[in-house]
């Protein structure tokens, strides 16, 4: 007897089907499940993790935030998890501070910090109420594909069943490391911009007169450090040092997190009085990028098709936001190949469109420098000027634009006052203004540069013929 004639075969997958399979049952794929399945359509929602549970998150949201959390129709719900209205905003570097309150957004005027395992779980709670069908523990193991369209994925349950789903619209909302976006030849960033911070941020429990009302950053140095305050009488502390080099081992996270919170005087006037709660947490090697994020039957919302350094603590929105909206692109066109698809490329389109210039402001913060003498004035100016506070603090909620800032006369005049004011830096200030301009410039051509990575060829996936339905899937 042959040595084929001995191996036992592949199980048969049960095969279901559905209007969309969503692959990530966080902040996008509820945000995308939800809607969907509200308006009556049928969906799948598979992760591989249990639900609720907790993951690696900053879960700042700024007002914009806490309104998708509104139009979800999830705001009481996450209110009820008792994390304290953030009412203002306090920014500190080079020895001035800015404090504002936040410009509404839907009638919501302040920001929320709110602990990943209690807001999915409201997430998942009302996707399941709405009519999604949500199968956690179910890790996908591939794509399935009719010719060169998406048509559904492959999974294996906590049990080791294998089943497939067949569907009109796969999205990937599985974050940074994609298993759909791998599988469809989309890993690859058109657009990347590494970081040059690391995160690392744990958890305190908060001093009983601590000002609970405030989102508070500072920088000194290269440094940057925020404190949050969240659910459970908790503060939320984030710090960015400039980024090393290497791998981390066995308590360099604590090292690192511990030494910038020692560098930064008002983090560590804020701490004085909280304990710490559990285990200092890292993200390292962080890129901001955008992915290709659409095509023949997928789509890609969340960190999946896009990310921003946590520096600005966009994701959440972003994810929530796009995930709706792409929801409701898709509702009413499902039945139709060519008209989904052109919903889907008109969504990815806006995304990027309306992403770029928060993207420029993020890689910024992000370089993990020290202050140069132009935002060094624009903190001495903001901390006198109401309008000009109101304008920086609006650009992280996304009520107001870098360019409502940076306006010709605005920088021409910080120019002029960071000489008079930084006298003995004149040659600094120059090189300063020299280098503002080139990178306006280089962002500018990068803006309009950046719809070209949309449609280029995608890497060809590696078909493969099931022998039990006759399509193809992707692994």
């Amino acid at each position: 007897m042959t040595e084929a004639a001995h191996m036992t075969p592949s199980p048969v997958p049960s095969i279901e089907s559905a209007d969309v399979v969503v692959v990530g049952a966080r902040c996008a794929g509820s945000a995308t499940a939800l809607p969907l399945a509200a308006a009556g359509r049928r969906v799948i929602v598979l992760d591989s993790a249990p639900l609720p549970s907790d993951t690696l998150s900053t879960h700042l949201l700024w007002p914009a935030g806490m309104a998708e959390l509104q139009r979800l129709g999830v705001l009481p719900e996450v209110a009820a998890l008792g994390a304290p209205q953030l009412t203002h905003a306090y920014a500190e570097g080079a020895g001035f501070g800015i404090g504002s309150a936040f410009q509404p957004v839907d009638g919501i005027d302040y920001a929320m910090c709110v602990r990943r395992t209690g807001l999915d779980g409201v997430l998942v709670r009302a996707v399941i109420a709405a009519g999604a069908d949500v199968r956690p523990r179910c890790r996908v193991q591939s794509v399935v594909f009719d010719g060169n369209r998406c048509a559904g994925v492959r999974y294996s349950d906590s049990a080791g069943a294998v089943t497939e789903i067949r569907a009109a619209l796969v999205v990937g909302a599985d974050g940074r490391r994609s298993t759909v976006a791998r599988a469809i030849g989309a890993e690859e960033p058109f657009l990347t911009v590494p970081s040059g911070r690391d995160c690392y941020f744990a958890y305190w429990r908060d001093s009983p007169d601590a000002a609970r009302h405030i989102a508070a950053q500072w920088r000194v140095g290269a440094d940057l450090g925020t404190a949050f305050p969240c659910d459970d009488g908790l503060v939320l502390s984030l710090v960015q040092p400039p980024r090393a080099e290497g791998k981390l081992g066995p308590g360099v996270a604590e090292h690192r997190y511990s030494s910038a919170v020692q560098r930064i005087p008002g983090l560590l006037d804020r701490l004085r009085g909280c304990e710490r709660v559990g285990r200092v947490r890292s993200a390292v090697g962080i890129a901001s990028y955008f992915r290709r994020s659409a095509g023949p039957g997928w789509a890609l919302p969340g960190d999946a098709g896009h990310f921003k350094d946590p520096v600005t603590a966009q994701g959440i929105r972003d994810a929530l936001h796009y995930g709706r909206r792409l929801a409701e692109a898709v509702t009413d066109v499902l039945d139709d190949p060519a008209d989904l698809d052109a919903a889907l490329a008109q969504w990815e389109r806006a995304r990027v469109i309306e992403c770029r210039d928060i993207f420029h402001w993020t890689n910024r913060l992000a370089r993990g420098e020290a202050m140069r003498p132009l935002e060094i004035e624009l903190y001495r100016s903001a901390e006198v000027d109401s309008e000009l506070a109101e304008i920086t603090t609006g650009i992280f909620s996304r009520t107001r634009t870098p360019a409502d800032l940076y306006t010709p006369v605005r920088a021409l005049r910080l120019g002029w006052d960071a000489l008079r004011h930084q006298r003995d830096q004149v040659p600094a200030v120059l090189a300063d203004m020299v280098r503002e301009i080139r990178d306006a410039v280089a962002e500018r051509q990068m803006t309009r540069t950046t719809l070209r990575g949309i449609p280029p060829r995608l890497s060809t996936p590696t078909l493969i013929t099931s022998a039990t339905s006759g399509a193809q899937h992707v692994r």
